[in-house]
């Protein structure tokens, strides 16, 4: 066991490495990277628990292979360059695996892919300008798991372990139903099989799982290899299978028939020995690909880059292997992976930084929202220094203070979001993060109201509200006056020039171009997106105004019953309920607003300046022509489109006459799967009535 202080020493001597480049590193960098390794390897197989991420353990694996191949003589037996990492534990039996399993080169560019085929060419002394064929399928987030069935009956599960050796969890993988226990192998002459797989837990599952254990006061899992890794070695059988694990089955890995002599009776590729696992019930990544050439390859890997975060499934790359199984003979094996297959790793999604301060945001409605500022990390392309803290709440349930290590995350080129803090790693000088009870803006006191988890600063004057109300006026959402960008608007305010939205609308363009930085065109520009901004439909005025709880379609729904903006100081609670999907809470806000007798004033200011306060057509409820193709019908997409954008397919569903959901419900009519459509197709298919189309059928059906 390592002491809380040697566990920080270790996590910052990792971050030390991974500043380092490849010429940074020498012999005497070897040991100390060595043992580091073996730590994380620790954390990582053993306790589920890491505490940095799998692209930053490739960092510090890939600078101890660079100093031992400048330093070959240098190199022990028991470095972890010469065994595949251990996960083998006390709790279960150790098992020998009939053929090792060993690990899979790794690539983070078309670079190395390029290398990988040409490498391949070399050693098999072929033309390099001959198109090899490799099967491509997707590299899943997992626990890797070895089966054994012998005449054809389950004979035994065990965890990867060291490759040699694994832990024997027979019970447990026949507790799971994706599993046969009997399959028919003896059809194709073989006898005794071990089977490579990865059990997993789909990310709806996963969900639902960390919901629970928030409800019962458990700590959440980090992800859902996580969960995946912890659930096979749970002691009893009923526990692993309530975890939902599901294992896919990606390689055979070893057949001979009842004499012991090899056997794959004709299998001469490794997408026919897939192909066959699938024939007899076992679940495989039905996602593989043949493709011929690496720039195939490249292509279908940048692919899958794209659309990874609508998968129901976590995976972290694609696996690319020499499909020729005779081929892959000739290539062989390294004492770490087979030369045939490499694993193109995509952008790392989950990082480890440090939670350096809390700052305090307010929101346009007085909403006070707390901001992490951590040690900047790359997460999926993107440097993070920033990232929201949502409320008060939040902080709580993740136990967050200043100083602690954290696990961030961010996918699908999402906002960030911080996983968990690692408590483990606490020094004991972390601080509790004090929530302000004051606006860090105008020192207002804040205040909750009921139902809500914000805490709000109340003075509707407070420079920052008035500020964010500005800045959201004029954005795309609202107004869009384009040249009209936060800094600018910053700049205005400043100087006094805006000090309410009115004041957007009565501008000094000859004053503006002498700015620094502008000009008379920049003036032009700017004066004529005003003008446009003020032909603006009624309903994106309503969004301007920064009303609490009036969101983008509430504002459509009001405007479709007004003549003027200006109306709704006239209106009844009544009037406004009467309206489908205007509630209470959105009416209450409003009246609030328009009977502010100062609010009225401003908007007829604006209306001398020439905003529009009359609706117009867009403003009014569609008058759908008869007979159109889904007059009357429901729909949702789901699932990567590819010739439309989703609110391209929504703008056309609902000018064939469709209403927009935004979740499967009894009410769905139609649903529209792209690729790696999700749980949302899933549910769609138990409910039976939902009609499910394909991109092209869509089209079809609106276009006939």
């Amino acid at each position: 066991m390592f002491t809380q202080e040697q566990q920080t020493q270790k996590l910052e001597l990792s971050k030390y490495y991974f500043k380092c480049s490849l010429t940074d590193v020498s012999l005497k960098d070897a040991d100390p990277l060595r043992e580091l390794i073996r730590y994380h390897e620790w954390r990582y197989y053993i306790l589920n628990d890491p505490i940095i991420s799998d692209f930053e353990y490739d960092q510090l694996y890939k600078l101890l292979e660079k100093i031992e191949s400048e330093f070959p003589n240098n190199v022990p037996e028991d470095s972890p360059t010469q065994r595949v990492s251990s996960d083998t534990t006390s709790d279960f039996p150790s098992v020998d695996h009939l053929t090792p399993m060993l690990s899979l080169a790794n690539s983070y560019d078309e670079d190395d892919l390029l290398e990988f085929d040409k490498s391949i060419k070399r050693l098999l002394e072929i033309n390099p300008e001959e198109a090899l064929e490799y099967c491509v399928e997707p590299k899943f987030d997992g626990g890797t798991v070895a089966l054994v069935y012998e005449n054809n009956k389950m004979l035994r599960g065990a965890t990867r372990g060291n490759g040699a050796k694994g832990e024997d969890i027979t019970l447990n993988m026949k507790a799971l139903k994706s599993i046969p226990l009997q399959a028919q192998f003896s059809k194709f002459d073989m006898s005794k099989v071990e089977l490579r797989g990865e059990a997993l837990i789909r990310k709806d599952v996963f969900a639902k799982l960390n919901q629970q254990r928030e409800d019962d006061g458990l700590s959440l899992f980090a992800n859902p290899r996580n969960a995946a890794t912890g659930g096979l070695r749970m002691k009893n059988p009923a526990e692993t299978a309530a975890r939902g694990l599901e294992v896919f089955f990606y390689q055979l890995g070893y057949a001979a028939d009842q004499d012991g002599n090899d056997s794959l009776n004709g299998i001469k590729t490794h997408h026919e020995s897939i192909a066959m696992l699938g024939s007899l019930g076992f679940k495989i990544p039905e996602e593989n690909k043949l493709c011929t050439g690496i720039s195939a390859v490249m292509k279908y890997v940048h692919q899958w880059a794209q659309k990874r975060d609508n998968y129901p499934y976590e995976i972290d790359g694609m696996v690319i292997k020499l499909n020729d199984k005779e081929l892959q003979d000739r290539c062989g094996y390294t004492s770490h992976h087979p030369r045939w297959a490499i694993a193109y790793k995509f952008q790392a999604k989950q990082a480890t930084s440090k939670l350096l301060d809390v700052e305090y945001q307010v929101g346009k409605i007085g909403s006070v929202t707390p901001v992490a500022k951590i040690e900047p990390v790359q997460l999926a392309g993107v440097t993070v220094s920033s990232i929201s803290l949502h409320n008060e709440e939040f902080i709580k349930s993740k136990d967050l203070r200043i100083g602690d290590t954290v696990l961030v995350e961010r996918a699908g080129d999402v906002i960030p979001y911080i996983v968990k803090s690692m408590a483990d790693l606490r020094t004991g000088n972390e601080k509790v993060i004090e929530y302000p009870t004051n606006c860090p803006s105008c020192n207002t006191e804040l205040v909750k109201q009921e139902g809500e988890a914000a805490w709000r600063c109340p003075n509707y004057l407070c420079k920052a509200q008035v500020l964010q109300r500005l800045i959201f006026h004029a954005g795309k959402e609202a107004m869009d006056i384009e040249g009209m960008g936060q800094s600018i608007i910053e700049r205005l305010y400043e100087l006094g020039w805006v000090k309410d939205i009115s004041d957007f609308y009565q501008l000094d363009y000859e004053a503006f171009a002498q700015l620094e930085g502008f000009g008379v065109k920049s003036a032009e520009n700017l004066r004529k997106s005003v003008i446009k901004a003020k032909l603006n439909p009624i309903h994106r005025l309503l969004h301007s105004l920064s009303i609490h709880h009036l969101g983008k379609r509430s504002s459509k729904l009001l405007a479709e019953h007004l003549e003027d903006v200006r109306d709704l100081k006239n209106w009844s609670t009544e009037q406004y309920l009467a309206i489908k999907d205007i509630g209470p809470t959105v009416t209450e806000s409003v009246q609030s607003y328009f009977n502010n007798s100062l609010n009225v004033l401003l908007l007829d200011k604006m209306a001398s300046l020439g905003v529009n306060m009359k609706a117009l057509d867009e403003d009014l409820p569609k008058k759908l022509a008869e007979g159109l193709p889904l007059s009357g019908q429901t729909i949702l997409f789901t699932g990567t489109l590819s010739t439309l954008g989703r609110k391209e397919a929504e703008k056309l569903a609902e000018n064939a006459g469709a209403k927009n959901l935004s979740a499967v419900s009894s009410q769905l009519n139609i649903l529209v799967a792209g690729e790696s459509a999700g749980s949302k197709l899933v549910k769609a298919k138990k409910l039976g009535t939902v009609n499910i189309l394909t991109e092209q059928e869509f089209l079809t059906l609106i276009n006939p």
